[in-house]
């Protein structure tokens, strides 16, 4: 019996081996050496790294810019789910409710931005917002609302929502079929139910549809909160490098600039790790928040 055993805990660790070896080198790796390096003053080209304790720390505590960039990460977060989860539930819901004929072809639409990639989609929403030839300003200009065109990724006030526009656009249609998918599986005698005993669509939405296709719901909002707080650098340098005067600066763009335009890697290493140590706090709360009994049917 000890023996079976024994080959049964080998044999995992052996079909296991493959996936922690990957994860080790591409995850565990990096983040030890992150933490290493944000002990140390080091350009990043060669040359001696040079310890100095937590002086990376003392730093990013006093430095003005990281509160900032703090803020709009979680602007971002917030107004990301918030629009997100809206619309992909709005279409979801009207998707799979309504039984449309077209159905196959909105789902092609909707989830086409998922299969651009985020550089594409960074360029594409740069033309859209050029003051001068962007399809944005055309617009207002052609309904008569010039006094409303402004420049808008080079307005201080304006830039950072912009940013959520093309980030929204693209996440709609992953998370509009996960919520199909959840919502193709209740019943549909529990609606007919619904129906019989009066309930409208709103009761039904909020009792029926939201309970059932809860684990999708939080899945969807952990799965933004983790790729927003992690990602939002990349559409953030593509579309306005932290500008204008670090009006959408972000924890990732800034890190960025410390350690590959400013050559200063034990300082963007400091800085990865407070993302780091961000991404998991926020999580953690989130598990917390969105804990809800299991509904089954």
């Amino acid at each position: 019996m000890v023996q079976s055993k024994g080959k049964k805990v080998r044999f995992l660790l052996f079909c296991l081996l493959p996936t922690l070896l990957v994860f080790g080198i591409f995850t565990i790796y990096p983040l030890l050496n992150g933490l290493y390096l944000s002990f140390f003053e080091w350009s990043g080209a060669g040359g001696e790294k040079e310890f100095i304790g937590f002086e990376n720390y003392m730093t990013l505590f006093s430095d003005p810019i990281i509160p900032k960039a703090i803020w709009h990460d979680y602007f971002l977060v917030f107004a990301k789910v918030f629009g997100i989860m809206i619309l992909a539930t709005y279409f979801a819901v009207a998707l799979t409710q309504l039984r449309l004929k077209e159905s196959p072809f909105y789902r092609i639409i909707f989830f086409f931005p998922n299969i651009m990639s985020v550089v594409v989609i960074g360029i594409l929403w740069t033309f859209i917002f050029n003051p001068d030839l962007g399809l944005i300003n055309s617009g207002l200009r052609a309904i008569g609302l010039e006094s409303w065109t402004r420049p808008w990724l080079g307005d201080l006030d304006w830039a950072l929502p912009a940013l959520v526009l093309p980030s929204v656009w693209a996440g709609i249609g992953l998370f509009m079929l996960l919520l199909m998918g959840g919502i193709a599986n209740i019943p549909k005698s529990m609606y007919e139910a619904a129906d019989i005993d009066g309930a409208s669509n709103w009761q039904q939405f909020w009792r029926i549809t939201v309970p059932l296709v809860w684990p999708q719901i939080k899945t969807s909002i952990l799965y933004i909160v983790i790729t927003t707080l992690n990602g939002s650098f990349i559409i953030v340098q593509i579309m306005t490098r932290g500008g204008p005067n670090n009006a959408t600066q972000v924890m990732g763009s800034y890190l960025y600039q410390e350690a590959f335009t400013e050559y200063n890697f034990g300082y963007g290493a400091t800085i990865g790790v407070m993302i780091l140590i961000l991404s998991l706090a926020t999580i953690l709360v989130l598990q917390f928040l969105l804990r809800r009994d299991k509904v089954e049917y």
